[in-house]
């Protein structure tokens, strides 16, 4: 079966004149990584004193924060984004609209102390420390592809805990469908907040099945090292078979409801944004193919693999028509 990912456009409260064309961050980008190979350089977007994709090299545990690190099987065999790529090219429009904006301004959150709050179906709600949310479980690096709707992609390697195990210490009741996530409101701590670019709080959710899918992990950290602010420090969801602005930052609830819930981008423009936001290949942007994506780091482009090329995740979808519910 064929599935139909969402067709994006930005949100309509963001005036033209603030949005830069993806076509010219493509572009930005590959006249960067020209001028550094031109220069004789692999050092790709390194400042002085730098080690070409030296924040590839996992940190040691008792230097990232995060403990003991367990190896898992989940992992594409695949080189990874540059760290200094990773970290200063982001969509986190809680500190900004342009792509280095997160590294700017991330500075100001404060993720300790942090507390995500547990509602809804589940038979122990609370508000849980965020060390006593992740102390019961082993961490894992695992390596995923990560697609932007923008038809560009990275590969990250993520540590965290699986989504499932943490819901199910909470006891969910039979009535719990889905799970909906929410990312801190702080004005001063998130600048990009002060402007009313999206209805704040950012506001995700998944369907239960897709929850408790293994590949869906809560993720503390990448590169071995704790989250930096602007990946979603301290707590982040990670989809892998989904668009990315799916995986929430900065998470300070999570909701088990009956009912699907209503999220940010859907809200802003639901017949452009879907709530299921899963990777096709074969349903174009308004503006840009989706067959194609152009990996941070490379300079051509590669095929878009469908579910991003996690086809084990099909038959959660297999009774949907995708391009209905997309």
């Amino acid at each position: 079966m064929k599935s139909r990912g969402p067709l994006i456009l930005s949100a309509p409260r963001i005036l033209a004149r603030e949005i830069t064309d993806e076509t010219l961050y493509l572009r930005r980008r590959e006249f960067l990584y020209s001028a550094a190979v031109t220069a004789g350089t692999l050092a790709l977007a390194c400042g002085p004193g730098e080690v070409a994709n030296a924040g590839n090299e996992p940190a040691a545990p008792a230097e990232s924060g995060l403990g003991k690190i367990e190896k898992s099987a989940y992992a594409v065999d695949e080189p990874t984004t540059d760290f200094k790529d990773a970290t200063t090219y982001n969509n986190f429009y809680e500190f900004g609209t342009d792509k280095e904006d997160p590294a700017r301004h991330a500075g100001s959150l404060r993720t300790r102390p942090w507390s995500v709050a547990i509602e809804g179906e589940v038979g122990k709600p609370g508000v849980v420390a965020y060390e006593d949310l992740i102390k019961p479980h082993t961490l894992e690096e695992r390596t995923y592809r990560l697609r932007c709707v923008e038809a560009w992609s990275m590969v990250i390697p993520w540590v965290g805990i699986p989504l499932g195990a943490i819901l199910k210490r909470f006891d969910p009741t039979s009535k719990a469908k889905y799970v909906e996530f929410e990312t801190l409101v702080d004005k001063e701590q998130m600048p990009g907040q002060r402007r009313n670019v999206l209805d704040w709080p950012y506001r995700e959710g998944l369907r239960m099945d897709e929850a408790l899918h293994p590949l869906a992990i809560l993720a503390v950290g990448m590169y071995g090292r704790e989250l930096p602010n602007q990946n979603g420090a301290p707590l982040r969801l990670v989809v892998p078979w989904k668009y990315g602005f799916k995986s929430i930052k900065s998470i300070v609830k999570i909701r088990l409801r009956e009912t699907q819930p209503n999220t940010t981008w859907n809200d802003s423009a639901p017949r452009e944004y879907g709530f299921f936001a899963n990777v096709n290949p074969e349903v174009d942007h308004p503006r840009w193919s989706q067959a194609r994506e152009r990996r941070i780091g490379d300079f051509r482009r590669r095929p878009t693999l469908p579910f991003n090329g996690y086809e084990e995740v099909a038959s959660l979808y297999r009774d949907m028509d995708l391009r209905k519910f997309f």
